[in-house]
């Protein structure tokens, strides 16, 4: 048994040697001289304790020790090389960075980013998830979908998917609590409330109702709860507490499994939505997600 560590590359240089038969050429082939292969093969025989190869007078045979060390070091140099191109490949693939908020990126992306991958294997793809964006946010990501205005991101994007909204809850919730028939009668349910700055930049429960001239009571909405992302809000809708505004697109394979049911009438902004803006330098790799968003966007309707 050898007193210190094998040194892995004495094992390369044995099984080229072994390989090739040849000290010369192992040394040709590996880039170093004759005699240097010829040491280390040496230290590997003496910290073995047996002879691995029979020099002879054309290049050398393996002995019985040596071919049962050529059986274990052949596949386990095999193994390293093999790892060792798996990392350069990793190395080397193209990464592209989309930068998103949390609800379009748990709702609406994640279900669906298989499908990027399978059609752009060669590609991976990096989700950065923040409700903050900085001005400078188009240089921190090859591509952005954002949520605002035709004012604030007309020029530079296109409309990715409109802001249209719809009451939703479970169907227990609804036949406990409804019917709903109109929004009046929903605002006297228990409202699930995404916590926005004001004025509201999307819609929330005060402005859908206002665009249907409600005014709840003012002993309404003492049930009501409100989370900071939404995300929450939909897994209170989910868990019954509530009636949440679902997004179309972020809620609607929910809907279409019958998890949540509509509740009330859908209300659409005509310049307002998600945007999806190109980076300031635009890549082939940037452009083949921008198309696969658009397309998948496409899919909703």
């Amino acid at each position: 048994m050898p007193d210190h560590p094998i040194d892995l590359g004495w094992m390369r240089i044995f099984v080229e040697v072994a390989r090739l038969g040849s000290f010369s050429a192992a040394a040709t082939l590996l880039g170093l001289t004759q005699p240097a292969v010829s040491y280390q093969i040496r230290r590997l025989e003496e910290q073995f304790g047996v002879g691995l190869l029979r020099r002879q007078h054309r290049g050398v045979a393996l002995t019985a020790e040596g071919e049962r060390l050529l059986e274990v070091a052949a596949k386990a140099v095999a193994d390293i090389d093999a790892l060792a191109r798996r990392f350069s490949a990793e190395a080397q693939r193209p990464i592209v960075r989309l930068r998103t908020d949390y609800a379009f990126s748990s709702l609406w992306l994640i279900p669906r980013i298989d499908g990027f991958r399978l059609l752009h294997p060669e590609t991976d793809i990096q989700i950065v998830a923040t409700q903050r964006f900085a001005a400078d946010f188009r240089d921190e990501a090859d591509v952005a979908v954002v949520f605002g205005t035709r004012a604030e991101f007309g020029a530079i994007g296109t409309l990715l998917l409109r802001e249209k909204v719809v009451p939703v809850c479970t169907r227990g919730f609804l036949d406990r609590n409804g019917p709903f028939d109109d929004p009046g009668q929903l605002a006297k349910a228990v409202l699930i409330h995404l916590d926005t700055p004001m004025p509201s930049p999307w819609f929330d429960w005060r402005s859908y109702l206002t665009e249907f001239s409600v005014i709840r009571d003012i002993n309404a909405g003492r049930d009501d709860i409100s989370f900071n992302t939404y995300s929450l809000v939909v897994q209170a809708a989910l868990s019954a507490q509530g009636v949440a505004i679902g997004w179309m697109g972020l809620v609607d394979t929910l809907l279409s499994a019958r998890m949540l049911v509509e509740a009330g009438p859908p209300l659409e902004a005509k310049d307002r939505g998600y945007w999806l803006v190109p980076p300031r330098s635009a890549s082939a790799h940037s452009e083949k997600l921008s198309t696969w968003l658009m397309n998948e966007a496409g899919k909703v309707g």
